[in-house]
């Protein structure tokens, strides 16, 4: 369950699970509503009685105690941070219990389309009276659809949003390359939160950008200490982003503190840490958790004066050893005894450097960089699917009958020696610019919980791919010289089998065209028509 919260000195609003859905029937109670929001919390804080949850919207949205708690806590920024004033900053909280809210989400259709990374899974209102009408204008809203850009208005204010898609440039940010409407007013253009501003993020820590990378790709734990919520939330938010479009499958904490039911499961030395980002800003929890194989401290953000070298870059963390971490008061640094397996790219830092120099745009220097972790991910992930592609049955063996009706073919298993033999003839080393041990890098990937959800991932797409396949082949055979010597019960086998996979593929769950849907609609009537009264009664009742 994610959140966003901005804090002023007494109240905040959260935003609870921003999570694009599918469509839902308009007959259900708040369903558009549902499908941008899970719901809105409103957090008072005193001084005196401390913060409580003052309000849940739609009301009927259930919370747990422990949830409650949990929202409570974590919307008001811990009092080591130096935040003064409003503040803007995420957390995520883990779900308690099941299904809370009555309109249960199917997000399979909005999943179709959406990237893989993407897929489902501000202003402040002092006003309680405000809060029902903001609800009501987001129930107004059309589905999220993916690579649609949508015009939503609230309270006012036109917010022009564009959904991203599988078939948008991984690299483009989300409005560029769509077209601005002449409204009144006009729309303020709101970019995905995904897009953060990664150069500003990564600033401080440009010569581990690599280092930390490798440390994304392989679920490491990671410790996040920063001197306050919004940078702690910013930093892991784009730790986790910078393996796009590889889908992020470990567990992140944008916001953590003491008061979090599962600090005890963190700071445990019985076992090891588990696959999760966690951003903090209590140096207590230096000392606490300082049996992590790796802690990032952030200093305060300084982009002029003595904090930045001679040609505008901020003076980077260094590279030290978990030995030196003794003390609450840290210096800045990349604490760990972890060795890169890809040698650091100087290039992009001298590019970075001069960009620097000359003033040129922070968008600019944000795309650079993200072209260049973008370029990682991908080199590092095309071998893979060449290999997985390798795996798929050839198009002309898929036959309709071969293997029954209710079996499409299968694709071969995945090995990963045979994977790494074909690596040192046509891997990334041989195109990607940045150089080193890329097969020891592949070894300890499959250890990872990124190769586990890719591969889980990419089987499921490909098995889905198999049977629309598979049920073209059959939709395309003669149904009438198959049936000539089948008995009833395979005849009536075949027509339950054919239903079950067109209620797959009508629910997007196959990528089958619409053709295909017909004649298989008609192959279920052909094999019907073929039966004695009684059974078609069966198959068929009025």
């Amino acid at each position: 369950m994610d959140a966003l919260s901005r804090a002023g000195p007494r109240r905040a609003r959260d935003h609870l699970g921003a999570q694009c859905t599918g469509a839902r029937a308009p007959a259900v109670p708040w369903a558009r509503f549902s499908a941008w929001l899970e719901c809105v919390c409103v957090v008072t804080f005193d001084l005196e009685l401390g913060q409580a949850l003052e309000l849940v919207y739609p009301s009927d949205f259930r919370l747990t105690d422990k949830e409650k708690s949990s929202i409570c806590y974590l919307s008001f920024p811990d009092s080591h941070s130096g935040c003064l004033g409003d503040t803007q900053f995420s957390f995520r909280i883990r779900q308690c219990g099941g299904q809370r809210s009555p309109w249960p989400a199917d997000n399979r259709q909005y999943d179709s389309g959406a990237p893989v990374s993407l897929q489902a899974g501000e202003g402040q209102l002092r006003e309680e009276g405000l809060l029902p009408e903001v609800c009501s204008e987001i129930d107004q809203w059309p589905a999220p659809v993916p690579g649609r850009t949508l015009n939503l208005p609230v309270v006012g204010v036109v917010l022009q949003v564009h959904i991203p898609s599988r078939a948008d440039k991984p690299e483009s940010t989300s409005l560029k390359h769509c077209g601005h409407e002449n409204l009144v007013p006009a729309p303020l253009v709101l970019s995905s939160v995904h897009e953060l501003d990664l150069f500003r993020c990564f600033q401080p820590v440009l010569t581990h950008v690599q280092t930390l990378w490798e440390l994304m790709l392989l679920g490491e734990p990671l410790l996040v200490l920063a001197p306050s919520p919004a940078v702690s939330s910013e930093m892991v938010l784009a730790l986790t982003r910078c393996l796009q479009p590889l889908r992020f499958c470990c567990d992140y904490r944008p916001y953590f503190t003491i008061h979090d039911s599962e600090f005890k499961e963190f700071a445990t030395r019985t076992q090891a840490p588990p696959n999760v980002v966690l951003g903090v800003t209590n140096p207590f929890l230096i000392k606490t958790l300082q049996h992590w194989p790796h802690i990032l401290r952030i200093g305060e953000p300084k982009m002029s004066g003595r904090g930045c070298s001679a040609g505008g870059l901020p003076k980077q963390v260094k590279l030290k050893k978990p030995s030196r971490l003794k003390t609450l008061d840290t210096k800045p640094g990349l604490y760990t005894t972890y060795t890169a397996h890809l040698h650091r790219d100087k290039a992009l830092l001298t590019r970075l450097l001069r960009g620097l120099r000359r003033g040129r745009p922070a968008d600019a220097l944000t795309a650079l960089l993200r072209g260049h972790l973008l370029e990682l991910t991908q080199s590092f992930v095309v071998p893979l699917e060449h290999y997985m592609a390798g795996l798929m049955p050839l198009q002309e063996s898929i036959t309709p009958w071969k293997v029954g009706v209710q079996t499409p073919p299968q694709m071969r298993p995945f090995h990963q020696d045979d994977f790494l033999r074909g690596l040192q003839r046509a891997g990334p080393q041989l195109t990607c610019v940045p150089k080193g041990d890329w097969l020891g890098l592949y070894r300890r990937f499959f250890k990872s919980p990124h190769f586990d959800g890719w591969y889980r991932q990419r089987r499921r797409e490909m098995a889905h791919k198999l049977e629309a396949l598979h049920l073209e082949a059959v939709c395309e055979a003669d149904i009438k010289t198959w049936m000539k010597d089948k008995s009833e019960v395979e005849v009536v086998d075949l027509v339950l089998k054919l239903r079950e996979k067109l209620v797959r593929a009508q629910s997007h769950q196959l990528p089958v065209k619409e053709e295909m849907l017909q004649r298989a609609q008609l192959h279920i009537e052909t094999a019907i028509g073929s039966l004695p009264k009684d059974l078609q009664a069966v198959l068929c009742p009025p």
